[in-house]
């Protein structure tokens, strides 16, 4: 048996990639990039007797079962099952009739990443093409067995059938015949109208939705190979701590213990940390013996840092001029001066941790005999995964197999390669495959986070109640790197705040600084990076400024938006701000949840936010209930995007949507990690909160709003609105102004 078919329960889940063609005919479409420029190349003709090749993205068997590469992760976002629909509505095949395989990490699919929503947007158009081309090479095998004009049939359920005299032939019996055909140009090839798409845009259930409710081996850690060892890996629990000694011949004396040593590491937050492994027998084992490993640790400068210390730096520097100018226009000092009401606050947020259901984990095999290592990982990047370990084991990337498993969330976490480099490192000492599994607390403890922040803004509004001035001071956290050969600070991901952040081109007199602080916690892209705290920031703000005005606040943020329809980027790296989507997604939210023409009692309100994130265009309008002894209840939200001219798994959109909202309420409710002496204090999920079921909203409606603008994706624009729609309406239903997170920290008893 091969080593690439032990993953999982089931070899047969990458039998096409392993087996040639021989013995069957087969029609072999690969992956189309750069306009299917090298579409002949990709062709594999089974009477010439090729082998089926990891680039293949399309085989259509003799049997008429169409095997299709799903060549990015699925983290549950769904893209497994969406983007093979874009291939199969352009083939005209029955979905009944395709079998979906997760692929591999292979060069030849082009980029295989899941973040920034950008699955969709950068796959889609090129999917299309692939299926509209294997469909118009079966139309003309069909026209040339008939010997009939192309122009006289056409394609429908997996058979081609022929106008005029109805005749038909199945894709199963036109393979052997469209594989010898020549691949057409792919400007010659016309698309189907979207008018008259039957499966994208329909409701398609998750094509892993039976294995997932049976418990099926799916995720990264379901990974067994024979002979597998079983591995933990113990870090300093200060981060960047490194090992001085450790109690390794008492470990290797435990029962199931096949080995324990040091692993000396880089200084690299988010790479190999220093750090101790344990190898046993069973997850059992390797567990159990940790709990007897002592360590002595050296730990380094960053056991001075603390939360509250790094609060009240903040609170000092943001009386000074900020470190970093991001933008200026007007003077907003005199317009402050001038203005006929001020706004002055601070907002902030803490560090808070990815909580991936599934604990980080890998499986690697290293064998000496030729150098080569297999990997099988639950990762968002891959090729991070396998980059880090050419880059540090100096292991080249060919010598590499890379196995993506599904991954049981990512959230931005997975984006991230630390794990695989450990459990890589601890394979290539052992020789052996090794399963890397970490326990909830290395999880927690050891997660590169969505960084903290804090926000001091001011604002001013005129006598008619426009906004005239905005200044916004935001202290970042930052890690000290090298970069060209000198030491810097770079603000995490998602830290760094853009001077195009809404309102910044809109307002005359508008001032955004930026102040990083040093620190020595690692951190990491988290759901919808930056956008995910500054659209609660920003459009907080905006609320409070129109409170303090005196208007509606839906009228306010129309009118700061202004009558562009478009307003242009600026500087270097500037993004276009399409205007008119947004005031469109803003009417309907408001018309959707008829706002403004309900009279809400005390205790009860609601909030509106909008936010442009990930190419996505989103507005929501959130209803509580807060109760006189502080109790929340978000009862209702409404939400209308615009993510282009296509939503193509009408189910899985709607899926994404509601989760956005429900993750949205969670991390604005619960989850904080208090930082102190260089470590994280909370370990697990009994003092890291999340929500559960009962303080779910009672209703989601969601609405999708189409326009002429490229498909894009969806798994992140709708979260950043919630949380300010949310904290908007307590304020209605209260008089409440929640200005720190989570929101657990706030009194919100009235009377």
């Amino acid at each position: 048996m091969k080593t690439n078919d032990l993953s999982l329960e089931k070899p047969s889940r990458r039998e096409f990639l392993q087996h040639s063609a021989a013995g069957s005919s087969a029609l072999v479409l690969g992956s189309f990039w750069s306009d299917l420029a090298n579409a002949e190349q990709q062709i594999t003709k089974p009477n010439e007797g090729a082998a089926f090749t990891p680039s293949a993205l399309m085989k259509i068997s003799s049997d008429g079962t169409v095997t299709l590469i799903s060549k990015q992760p699925e983290i549950g976002q769904g893209i497994k099952t969406s983007l093979p629909m874009v291939i199969a509505e352009e083939l005209e095949v029955n979905w009944k009739d395709v079998k979906i395989v997760q692929g591999d990490l292979n060069p030849a699919y082009g980029g295989q990443f899941a973040g920034g929503s950008l699955s969709t947007p950068l796959n889609y158009d090129d999917f299309l093409k692939l299926g509209a081309v294997a469909r118009t090479m079966l139309i003309e095998a069909a026209a040339q067995t008939w010997n009939v004009a192309v122009a006289e049939c056409y394609a429908e359920k997996s058979k081609v059938i022929h106008k005029t005299s109805k005749r038909q032939l199945t894709f199963a019996s036109l393979v052997t015949k469209a594989a010898s055909l020549p691949v057409p140009d792919v400007k010659t090839v016309k698309l189907k109208d979207p008018a008259h798409y039957k499966l994208i845009g329909s409701r398609i259930g998750g094509v892993d939705n039976a294995a997932l409710m049976t418990g099926k081996p799916l995720f990264g850690i379901d990974v067994k190979v024979p002979g597998m060892l079983y591995a933990v890996y113990e870090k300093s629990p200060a981060f960047g701590g490194k090992v001085i000694s450790a109690n390794l011949e008492a470990i290797k004396a435990l029962p199931g213990v096949r080995d324990a040593f040091i692993i000396e590491g880089t200084d690299n937050l988010n790479s190999l940390m220093p750090g101790v492994a344990i190898i046993a027998e069973s997850t059992w084992a390797s567990f159990s013996a940790r709990k007897q490993l002592k360590v002595v640790w050296d730990e380094g400068q960053v056991v001075n840092e603390s939360w509250d210390d790094f609060s009240a730096k903040a609170q000092a520097l943001s009386k000074q001029t900020g470190a970093i100018g991001l933008r200026k226009d007007g003077d907003v000092n005199v317009a402050l001066a001038k203005a006929a009401k001020t706004v002055e606050a601070s907002y902030s947020y803490p560090f808070i941790s990815h909580a991936s259901i599934e604990p980080q984990n890998c499986t690697a095999w290293y064998k000496p005999e030729d150098g080569s290592l297999e990997l099988w990982v639950p990762t968002q990047n891959p090729a991070a995964g396998q980059a880090i370990v050419t880059n540090i084991l100096k292991i080249p990337k060919e010598k590499i197999t890379l196995h993506m498993t599904r991954s049981g969330g990512g959230f931005g976490r997975r984006l991230s390669a630390d794990y695989v480099i450990e459990a890589a490192a601890i394979a290539m000492k052992v020789k052996a495959p090794v399963k890397l599994t970490w326990s909830r607390e290395d999880d927690m403890r050891h997660d590169h986070y969505r960084a903290g922040g804090f926000h001091f803004l001011r604002g001013g509004v005129d006598a008619k109640g426009k906004l005239t001035a905005w200044h916004n001071h935001f202290v970042t956290f930052a890690n000290r790197v090298m970069r060209d050969g000198k030491s810097v600070l770079q603000p995490g991901s998602g830290a760094s705040l853009s001077g195009e952040e809404f309102p910044g081109r809109w307002v005359e007199n508008c001032l955004l600084e930026q102040t990083p602080m040093e620190c020595g916690i690692p951190m990491g892209p988290w759901r919808a990076p930056g956008s995910n705290v500054f659209a609660w920031v920003f459009h907080s703000f905006i609320d409070e400024l129109a409170h303090a005005a005196n208007r509606d606040p839906l009228e306010f943020r129309l009118e700061i938006l202004g009558d562009k329809d478009m307003m242009q980027g600026t500087g270097e790296r500037g993004q276009p701000y399409n205007v008119g989507r947004m005031r469109k997604v803003l009417k309907e939210v408001a018309e959707k949840s008829a706002w403004g023409k309900r009279k809400f009692p005390r205790g009860q309100g609601q909030g509106i936010a909008f936010h442009f994130s990930h190419r996505g265009y989103i507005a929501e309008v959130a209803e509580v209930t807060v109760s006189k002894d502080g109790q929340l209840k978000v009862d209702r939200v409404v939400v209308v995007t615009d993510i282009g001219s296509q939503i193509v798994n009408l189910s899985g959109a709607e899926n994404q949507v509601q989760g956005s909202v429900i993750d949205g309420i969670s991390t604005l409710m619960f989850p904080e990690l208090d930082i102190q002496r260089g470590r994280v204090v909370q370990s697990n999920f009994n003092e890291y909160g999340l929500l559960r079921m009962p303080d779910s909203p009672t209703k989601i409606d969601v609405h999708f709003l189409k326009s002429d603008y490229p498909v894009t994706g969806l798994g992140e624009p709708a979260f950043p609105p919630l949380a300010p729609a949310v904290c908007n309406a307590i304020y209605a239903a209260t008089g409440k102004r929640v200005r720190q997170l989570p929101l657990s920290r706030n009194d919100l008893r009235w009377s």
